[in-house]
């Protein structure tokens, strides 16, 4: 009975196997959001165009995480509205940025949001500082004064001002992702403000291709890729302080804040992108690279080889120079 079932199946097998396969079709689009802009692609049987569901779930993010829709939830904890009952994205976001929070002592502190607007980089007037000021905002950054219980935030300092931004829009492309598998996609790049995940392949087999940008003295230069990343089931984060910043008294102000001095960074590292397997994770350890430098970022890129990273940094002047890890160094190719 045992052999006879074999035979028996394997003329099925055969049958499947000689069926043509389906070409995938190519879907492609982009908008905006976030305060920037959004670019879908994709390879489906039926060529689905999910544009308005996309649209859909990133306004939607706006109401949970986005600093400037004063209704939105982080808009409501930063103001203390105690009617507010949080979604679960919100608590997952939480305790995402908690997490890195804890794995690299407080150099990411999503509760950075009081510093963040005194420099002028949030959604209020840059305050006047001196270090006394300074000092004084730092007390109202500690990630380990708030906590979540049930649906409600709980601060140990009401002061505490939260501030996603440096993981939100990493977040943003993996809950895009998470859709796209929903519908049964599983080829598909998606590049939100240069945040990007890339899962599977194109139909030929042929690795998705994303760049990374050489930094710029000028904010307002055009942008040039300086280096292409074969990238397979892999996110992108790129975190730089040559394109956000602002000038005072001839120094130039970078928004990247170290939240444990409560200035901005001053060290010559201009720009890092990391490679995770998550964009949330990729994003918010881009920016704490950043805050970090070089050299205490290696020392954590040692004892964390699930991260891939590549940093560039100047020598002085005109030169830069550049470190990568070997993993993704193997993905890279320089354009010429």
């Amino acid at each position: 009975m045992k052999t006879k079932s074999i035979l028996l199946f394997l003329p099925v097998l055969l049958f499947i196997s000689c069926k043509p396969k389906v070409a995938d079709k190519l879907v492609k689009f982009d908008g905006l959001a976030q305060g920037t802009y959004y670019a879908v692609t994709y390879y489906s049987v039926d060529g689905t165009n999910y544009q308005p569901q996309i649209d859909s779930i990133l306004k939607d993010f706006d109401k949970v995480a986005s600093l400037w829709v004063p209704e939105s939830e982080i808009s409501r904890v930063n103001r203390h509205d105690s009617t507010l009952e949080l979604s679960d994205r919100f608590i997952d976001l939480f305790n995402k940025s908690k997490e890195v929070s804890e794995k690299t002592d407080g150099v990411f502190d999503f509760t950075i949001g009081q510093l963040v607007n005194a420099w002028g980089f949030g959604f209020t007037d840059r305050a006047k500082l001196d270090p006394k000021k300074i000092d004084s905002l730092r007390k109202y950054v500690d990630y380990k004064s708030v906590s979540i219980e049930g649906k409600k935030v709980i601060e140990k300092i009401p002061e505490v001002r939260f501030d996603f931004n440096a993981i939100a829009q990493g977040y943003s492309v993996d809950m895009l992702a998470e859709f796209l598998r929903s519908k049964g996609i599983e080829n598909y790049l998606i590049d939100v403000g240069g945040e990007v995940l890339a899962q599977g392949k194109k139909p030929d087999g042929s690795l998705w291709v994303v760049g990374i940008e050489k930094p710029s003295k000028d904010a307002d230069a055009e942008r040039i890729v300086q280096f292409k990343v074969q990238t397979e089931n892999k996110a992108l984060a790129t975190s730089g302080s040559y394109r956000k910043f602002y000038e005072e008294n001839g120094i130039r102000y970078s928004h990247t804040i170290d939240p444990q001095t409560g200035y901005p960074v001053t060290h010559t590292l201009l720009s890092v992108s990391v490679m995770a397997d998550k964009c949330w994770e990729a994003d918010a350890y881009a920016t704490t690279f950043m805050v970090m430098g070089l050299d205490k970022a290696k020392e954590y890129l040692e004892k964390n080889k699930q991260l891939e990273a590549h940093f560039i940094y100047s020598l002085g002047g005109d030169s830069l120079a550049s470190f990568t890890t070997p993993g993704l160094k193997q993905k890279m190719e320089e354009v010429k």
